[in-house]
């Protein structure tokens, strides 16, 4: 049997190119998986029971695990060097902007318009605003979502004589996004709620002989 490993990918928005960044977890966590439902109003602002109110807010926590000791014993040459930096680098670029075009072009522009006269030690510019990665958490078949980032807790463990960790665990919480805004996450998130109706769909036919005997009418 394979053994499916849980993942983050960064990606463009238009899933175009190599992908930026992934991080593909060693072992994989124990999830909390956590729906945040909106207060609802009371009083004279209160609604109907079944009326539906803001959008319910989808949390996952959890830990992931990393080490460098099967690597170390492989005699893997980037363990050697570095541990399990590269990985907790990479998770740490997820939480960041990144806009390193847009900063290039934001120094031409300075340089020309130094060069023109237009340009001056205070008038910097930054071409395109800067966005925060676009991140899919993927874990199985049927759970592919877009995430956000909320909190990041990385404590190193265990270290090399250079002082590169080589074991860690890195606490996170992400927070599923209801509206994306590029076509990739409007996708997936498209498919896991589809498999989340299918799979609701067979526990029906699974019950629906009990669910008769339950319901008096």
């Amino acid at each position: 049997m394979v053994l499916l490993r849980g993942a983050l990918i960064e990606y463009a928005s238009d899933f175009l190119g190599p992908l930026p960044n992934v991080v593909i977890f060693q072992f994989n966590p124990t999830l909390t998986h956590n729906i945040q439902i909106p207060e609802r109003p009371t009083g004279i602002t209160s609604r109907e029971s079944s009326q539906a109110g803001e959008v319910p807010v989808e949390r996952i926590n959890f830990t992931a695990h990393f080490t460098a000791a099967d690597q170390l014993d492989a005699g893997n040459i980037i363990a050697q060097e570095l541990g399990i930096g590269p990985q907790l680098a990479a998770l740490e670029k997820m939480v960041y902007p990144s806009n390193f075009i847009g900063e290039l072009l934001g120094e031409a522009i300075d340089k020309i318009g130094d060069a023109i006269g237009l340009g001056g030690d205070d008038v910097k510019q930054s071409i395109p605003r800067e966005q925060y990665p676009r991140i899919l958490f993927i874990w199985g078949k049927t759970r592919v979502l877009p995430v956000l980032i909320e909190s990041m807790s990385i404590t190193a463990q265990q270290y090399d004589s250079s002082l590169n960790p080589i074991q860690a665990e890195v606490a996170l919480t992400l927070a599923v996004t209801s509206n994306p805004d590029d076509k990739v996450g409007k996708g997936a998130l498209k498919y896991s709620n589809i498999a989340k109706e299918a799979q609701a769909i067979i526990n029906l036919a699974n019950t629906v002989e009990l669910a008769v005997d339950l319901i008096p009418f």
